[in-house]
């Protein structure tokens, strides 16, 4: 297995399932509805929905740090995300937006020239390497967090 396959693959079980720390992202968010979604269980604490859209969000920087080898970054109003309307649509087109992002995340990682890997990211003092590794960490870590939100909801 080649050093992206294997970042791919960590990055798809990260999310989806079957890592060695527990269950994936998508296990975690498995049935969440829109009422739980926003609710504010923990005083201080971000909602699921809100992680859900931090999460997308920085998937989608990766995405353009790669494609476009331009620095990208979220605002603080990007970073948890605007949520306007909670009802259970909306929910799902978050839900959609996740799902989508991260296949396209997987896809980009998979057909990537593994000599960029080495490539520094713009803006960043760390290569492509360390920042896709980090990818499933950031996934786990938001996971976590979700995994006790639904606990106390």
């Amino acid at each position: 297995m080649s050093e992206l396959e294997f970042i791919a693959d960590q990055i798809k079980r990260s999310f989806d399932g079957e890592a060695w720390h527990g269950p994936g992202l998508m296990e975690v968010l498995d049935g969440t509805d829109a009422k739980t979604a926003t609710a504010r269980s923990i005083p201080g604490a971000h909602s699921i929905w809100e992680l859900v859209l931090h999460i997308t969000g920085w998937e989608r920087v990766m995405i353009r740090r790669i494609v476009e080898r331009k620095v990208a970054t979220l605002s603080d109003s990007e970073n948890f995300g605007q949520i306007v309307t909670t009802d259970e649509s909306a929910w799902q087109a978050a839900m959609k937006n996740l799902r989508s992002t991260h296949d396209e995340l997987v896809r980009l990682v998979s057909n990537l020239d593994e000599a960029r890997l080495n490539e520094q990211v713009p803006g960043k003092d760390y290569d492509i390497r360390f920042m896709l590794h980090g990818a499933p960490q950031h996934a786990a870590y938001h996971g976590g967090q979700i995994a006790l939100l639904r606990k106390v909801s």
